[in-house]
């Protein structure tokens, strides 16, 4: 299965315990490059592609409706099916149409309010062509993956009564005040290497200034009390290694947000960063 070359942990997870081989494929800032999809299926024969391609976590990347229409064209090519991750669409609500638009007939759209409403909601949705729902059907009854009866009524209730609407319309308020945060206290502050974010996005992928390894820069994060994420744990391959970290200003309030970021900057530049 091709995945952009830094996705989504748990893809990785899944596909190991079903023995599914990840293929990475090159990004740009648009995400998943056409041409390397198109190269890695050559080399590989891909049986099926997953992709992110609005707000790609952990780098931020959108794609725009020129780059998703030449995915679509490739993956019709390739004849392979598609899984589309649109968990943190709903913050970008000037996206291009999603590739199930686009080709409806082979992509299985996936989505979940546990990201608009709350991380205890863990209600996901999908869109699949109808010739698929069976099976796919039986795959989550397999897995056990099947929703409690509080997060069906509090979803069909939230999302007939306007609730869920004016939770995501306050999120992506939330969100610009917390990238203003971002890029005050981090990005503006001077310190070298490289950031990925978006004005809509709640993480922050930063390539690390020399000598910094990942997990060094982990380690000493923590003992400072912050959390962040090792870039090779978003790798699409255990192999792969990236000197990055990924940071997540959702949670905290927006004032510990601003000493967090500060003391991430303090933490670079001890080591000449």
């Amino acid at each position: 299965m091709g995945v952009e070359e830094v996705t989504y942990p748990l893809v990785r997870a899944i596909a190991e315990q079903l023995g599914v081989r990840l293929v990475p494929i090159a990004v740009d800032e648009q995400g998943m490059l056409p041409d390397a999809l198109a190269a890695a299926h050559r080399s590989a024969s891909l049986a099926a592609v997953y992709v992110q391609p609005t707000l790609q976590n952990p780098l931020s990347v959108t794609a725009g409706a020129g780059r998703r229409a030449q995915l679509a064209a490739v993956i019709r090519d390739m004849g392979c099916h598609v899984v589309e991750d649109g968990t943190w669409g709903f913050l970008a609500e000037d996206a291009p149409a999603p590739l199930a638009a686009l080709l409806p007939e082979r992509v299985v759209f996936v989505d979940s309010l546990s990201k608009r409403v709350a991380p205890g909601l863990t209600l996901g949705m999908l869109a699949a062509p109808p010739g698929h729902l069976d099976a796919l059907a039986r795959s989550l009854r397999s897995g056990g993956w099947t929703a409690g009866g509080f997060a069906l009524e509090a979803a069909v209730r939230w999302v007939g009564d306007g609730t869920v609407e004016t939770l995501v319309a306050a999120k992506r308020a939330d969100v610009r005040v917390r990238h203003e945060i971002v890029r005050e206290r981090l990005i503006g502050a001077g310190v070298k290497g490289r950031f990925r974010t978006d004005p809509r996005s709640y993480y922050c992928w930063w390539e690390l200034p020399p000598p910094w390894r990942a997990e060094t820069f982990v380690a000493a994060a923590a003992a400072r009390g912050i959390a962040v994420t090792p870039g090779p744990a978003f790798a699409a391959r255990w192999a792969a290694r990236g000197q990055a970290v990924r940071i997540g200003v959702a949670v905290p309030r927006t004032s510990r947000s601003r000493w967090a970021l500060d003391t991430l900057v303090d933490v670079a530049v001890a080591r000449g960063g």
